[in-house]
């Protein structure tokens, strides 16, 4: 019987276990569940509004949100809260009035509307040198800066230049590149020869013209037969390649 003995002294001595121990398998408290539970804040909002709003546009950039008039939070609480929305705008912009369905975990809580101060804010060219008309954007001459992309609507962002744009018209330091100063690079030259193609059915003959008038891929342009003198309209589709269509 002393061992036995022994062992209950020492389990007396011992005392309880640490709370942590008896509490670590328990489920959590009445009070842990209802602390889970929060209403949704204007910033939450205004985030499920934004990735409505970028995808249903493919916006590219920052998309920031703000209320044009106050907006009030429900009051109720949710674990979970979800923007469904009803009616979008025609387009996006600086202004846009948004109807949406909110949800508190699966509840509906009906359909409200909210008008939204926006901006899109993404890099675009401007000029860090002059530049002369003819040549293309040379990045050692251009940099990017952050604008709105809402308010000025013909930048030209830093991430979507075609590299075969060219500049129409020169731009002086410091101003921002827009797309009224670019074009398309010319692939066929006025007063040039080039070379003329027309196909039907399975027959393509191929012969020379002299171009008169710039073109560049997809634009109409007129050639010279330079034996007949006849003029007809091509279609550039190439390096000093005139396609007529019959």
């Amino acid at each position: 019987m002393k061992p036995l003995l022994r062992l209950l002294a020492a389990a007396i001595l011992a005392g309880p276990a640490p709370a942590w121990c008896a509490e670590a398998d328990q489920a959590p408290s009445a009070a842990a569940a209802e602390a889970a539970q929060t209403t949704i804040t204007p910033e939450q909002l205004l985030s499920l509004i934004s990735s409505g709003l970028q995808t249903r546009f493919n916006l590219v950039g920052d998309l920031q949100l703000d209320f044009a008039n106050t907006w009030t939070a429900p009051g109720r609480l949710a674990k979970a809260w979800r923007v469904a929305i009803v009616e979008y705008p025609a387009g996006a912009g600086s202004s846009m009035v948004v109807r949406f369905r909110l949800y508190a975990d699966t509840v509906s809580l009906g359909e409200t509307s909210v008008a939204l101060r926006a901006s899109l804010w993404r890099d675009a060219w401007f000029a860090r040198e002059p530049l002369d008309a003819g040549g293309g954007l040379d990045r050692n001459l251009v940099e990017g800066r952050r604008i709105d992309f809402f308010r000025i609507h013909d930048a030209v962002p830093t991430d979507d230049a075609d590299p075969d744009l060219v500049l129409t018209r020169a731009v002086s330091a410091g101003a921002m590149v827009s797309w009224h100063d670019l074009g398309h690079k010319p692939l066929v030259r006025k007063g040039e020869l080039v070379d003329v193609s027309a196909t039907t059915g399975l027959l393509t003959v191929t012969m020379k013209g002299l171009a008169l008038q710039n073109g560049a891929k997809g634009d109409l342009v007129t050639v010279r037969n330079p034996e007949s003198l006849k003029t007809i309209p091509g279609v550039v589709v190439g390096e000093n390649h005139v396609e007529v269509r019959l």
